[in-house]
C-alpha cells in the first residue's frame, strides 16, 4: 500500500504540481534542487567527496564531468549502498542468463545496460526510486488518467524490477523478452491485446509488417518507441501500418531523460534533472546533454557526459512545453562518419542525421538501409529495395551522397553497396549508421 502511495504521490506532483512558466524559474529552482542534493550526497559518496574537493557547490554547473569509464571505473566508492561492483555485475549476468530478473542485492535492483558503445554499464536503484521513476514515466506517458484500465505490452532485452514497478490493479504490464522467437510474441501479444505497446523501432518494424500480413491483430491507442534511434524511415512505416502517430520515450541507463507531448515532439525531462549542453556545432545545435539527476542518490548522475548526439528543434513546439524541445536523435558520437577534407590534410565530421537523410530523401524506394563506415576513405551501403528498381535506387542514394560530401567539401570516398540483410538478432539495438574504425585512426 505504501510503495502505491507513493507512485501516486510522484504521479500527481509530475503532473499537476511541479509546473513552470518560464525558464528563467525552471533553472532557479534546478539550481536549489541541485545544491540541496550535493549537501546529502557528497558526505555519503566518497568519489565524488574526492572529486569535488575544495569546490564550491554554488559554481556545481562547473564541476568536472564524468562518464561512463569513469563511473564504472570508480563503482564502488560512487555508489551510496556500499555495493561492489562484482557482485552488482554477478547478479546482472545471471539475471540475464537465466531469463529471470526478480532478484536484488541488499534489497536493491540491479541491471545492464545494452553496451552498445563497447561497455556495459551497472545500474542500482532503491525501491524509493523505483516508485519515483513509475510515478514520473507514469505521468508523463499515460494518455488517460492513472485511473483508466491499461493493459501495457513492454518490448525489452531485458526485464526488470524497476518496469515490474508500474504493476497494479488497473494497469496490466505484460514482458516481452527480445530474445524470444518473434512468432511466439505476435501469439501472445494477439492474447494480450495491449492499449500500449512499446518498444524498440526495429522491433515494432516487425510487429508493422506482420499487422499488414496480418498475423498480428491490434489495436492499441498509444505506440511509443524506445531504446534506438527513430529513424524517419521506420516511423513513417510504423505509422502507416498502425494508422497512428509514434510517441518517443527518451531513456538509458542514466535516466529517463524525455517523452513526446502530444505533438509528437521529444522534450527533455528538465522537471527532473538538470541537463546541461556541450554543443558540437552550435549552429546547427548540435549538442551532446550533460546530465545532473538530483533525485537519484543510489547511484549518484551528477555531471554526467552522454554521447548521444541531440539536434535542438528551432521553431518554438506548438504544446508550449518550456522543457527543450528536440528535432532529433542522430545516435552516439562515435557514429558520426569523419571524411578527409578536399585538401587532404583534415578530417570533416558528417553527422549521422546528414547520412540518414541523404539517404531516405533519395527515393521513396528505400525501404531497408544501413550505412556503415569503414575506414576514413570506405562507406559500405545495404539498401533494400523493389527488385526492379534496385539498380536506379542505388543511383539516386549515390548521388545523393556524393551531393552531401560536396557540400560538406570532403574528399568523396569510395562508396561500396550490398544487399540489405533483415536484423535477425533483435535484442541487440539496430544502429543504421555506424562508424567502426577506431576513433585512434582519425587522430
Amino acid at each position: 500500500m505504501k510503495s502505491l502511495l507513493t507512485i501516486l504521490w510522484y504521479y500527481l506532483k509530475t503532473k499537476y504540481i511541479r509546473r513552470f512558466n518560464s525558464r528563467e524559474k525552471l533553472l532557479k529552482w534546478q539550481d536549489m534542487q541541485v545544491r540541496k542534493f550535493l549537501k546529502e550526497i557528497l558526505p555519503k559518496s566518497q568519489f565524488y567527496r574526492d572529486y569535488y574537493q575544495g569546490l564550491n557547490i554554488q559554481n556545481w554547473q562547473q564541476f568536472p564531468i564524468i562518464d561512463k569509464f569513469i563511473m564504472m571505473g570508480n563503482f564502488d566508492k560512487l555508489n551510496t549502498v556500499n555495493i561492489q561492483k562484482s557482485a552488482a555485475f554477478i547478479l546482472a549476468t545471471q539475471a540475464e542468463e537465466k531469463r529471470n530478473f526478480a532478484a536484488t542485492l541488499q534489497g536493491f535492483t540491479v541491471g545492464l545496460s545494452s553496451g552498445t558503445s563497447g561497455n556495459r554499464g551497472i545500474f542500482i536503484v532503491s525501491q524509493k526510486e523505483q516508485q519515483a521513476w513509475a510515478g514520473t514515466i507514469l505521468a508523463k506517458v499515460l494518455p488517460q488518467s492513472i485511473l483508466t484500465p491499461q493493459r501495457i505490452a513492454f518490448f525489452l532485452r531485458a526485464n526488470s524490477n524497476l518496469y515490474e514497478t508500474v504493476k497494479g490493479q488497473r494497469i496490466k504490464f505484460a514482458y516481452f523478452d527480445l530474445f524470444d522467437a518473434v512468432e511466439n510474441n505476435i501469439l501472445r501479444l494477439n492474447q494480450v491485446n495491449p492499449t500500449i505497446l512499446v518498444a524498440p523501432p526495429s522491433m515494432l518494424r516487425l510487429l508493422a509488417d506482420a499487422q499488414l500480413k496480418g498475423d498480428l491483430n491490434i489495436v492499441p491507442n498509444q505506440i511509443i518507441s524506445v531504446a534506438e534511434v527513430l529513424d524517419p524511415l521506420d516511423e513513417i512505416y510504423i505509422s502507416k501500418c498502425f494508422n497512428q502517430k509514434l510517441q518517443q520515450i527518451y531513456q538509458c541507463t542514466e535516466g529517463f531523460l524525455g517523452h513526446s507531448c502530444e505533438y509528437g515532439t521529444l522534450h527533455l525531462n528538465e522537471d527532473i534533472l538538470a541537463i546541461q549542453k556541450e554543443y558540437i556545432d552550435e549552429k546547427a545545435g548540435k549538442f551532446m546533454t550533460i546530465i545532473t539527476d538530483f533525485n537519484r542518490k543510489t547511484q549518484p548522475i551528477i555531471r554526467y557526459r552522454l554521447d548521444d548526439i541531440l539536434t535542438e528543434r528551432k521553431s518554438p513546439c506548438p504544446c508550449g512545453s518550456i522543457f527543450t524541445a528536440i528535432e532529433s536523435i542522430e545516435g552516439r558520437r562515435d557514429d558520426i562518419f569523419w571524411l578527409p577534407n578536399q585538401a587532404g590534410e583534415g578530417l570533416i565530421p558528417i553527422f549521422p542525421d546528414f547520412i540518414r537523410r541523404a539517404i531516405i530523401i533519395a527515393s521513396e524506394d528505400v525501404q531497408e538501409y544501413l550505412a556503415v563506415q569503414k575506414s576514413p576513405d570506405l562507406i559500405e551501403i545495404s539498401l533494400k529495395s523493389s527488385v526492379e528498381l534496385q539498380s536506379a535506387v542505388q543511383n539516386l542514394v549515390h548521388q545523393s551522397l556524393l551531393d552531401l560530401f560536396v557540400r560538406s567539401h570532403c574528399r568523396i570516398p569510395q562508396i561500396h553497396y550490398t544487399q540489405y540483410v533483415n536484423v535477425t538478432e533483435h535484442h541487440k539495438k539496430l544502429r543504421r549508421v555506424q562508424r567502426v574504425f577506431p576513433v585512434s585512426s582519425i587522430s
